[in-house]
């Protein structure tokens, strides 16, 4: 279902999750309020763990730099008082580095190399909304589906030394 779909707070959160795979700063800021907190922040890069709009669009730079064709398709929505949940499906192709940082820090954690591979992954997303606005988002994903589709599991000696590489590379770049 597309975001246009839906009506009041389940079209706006439907929206933003559209919007992590093609909107602006400016949409970003439209959709967020300049309090909104990421719970699902604290292994992505540091930039993506402050509240407010600018967090969340450089959380949907992060997941661009990672996965070409990245799309979030919603196939249900609840909506109970500020509370909007959506079961959605993620998919894309793994064609640059993802990195994963140590909670709570700057240093790099995990880097998964390029596969190449197309993976379909189910998510929900949980979000509270205030004034028209989204302030809150948490989100229960299928990771192990996600690992095994892109590649990443079980590791094959040569990805390992790709990913260890990979790594390197991460760790003498800023975050």
């Amino acid at each position: 279902m597309t975001a246009s779909t839906y009506t009041g707070p389940i079209a706006l959160c439907a929206h933003s999750m559209h919007l992590m795979a093609t909107g602006s700063p400016e949409e970003f800021e439209r959709v967020y309020h300049p309090e909104a907190v990421n719970r699902e922040a604290a292994v992505e890069p540091p930039a993506t763990r402050r509240p407010g709009p600018a967090a969340f669009y450089a959380t949907a730079k992060w997941l661009r730099a990672a996965f070409s064709d990245l799309r979030f398709e919603v196939h249900d929505a609840v909506e109970q008082h500020d509370l909007v949940v959506l079961h959605v499906t993620m998919s894309g192709r793994h064609t640059g580095d993802f990195v994963n940082y140590q909670p709570g820090t700057a240093t790099v954690d995990t880097v998964m190399p390029p596969t190449g591979k197309a993976f379909a992954v189910t998510q929900t997303h949980w979000f509270r909304t205030r004034d028209g606005m989204i302030v809150e988002h948490w989100a229960n994903r299928d990771d192990l589906a996600m690992a095994i589709q892109a590649g990443w599991v079980p590791p094959s000696p040569r990805f390992l030394l790709r990913a260890a590489l990979a790594k390197r590379r991460a760790r003498r770049q800023p975050a």
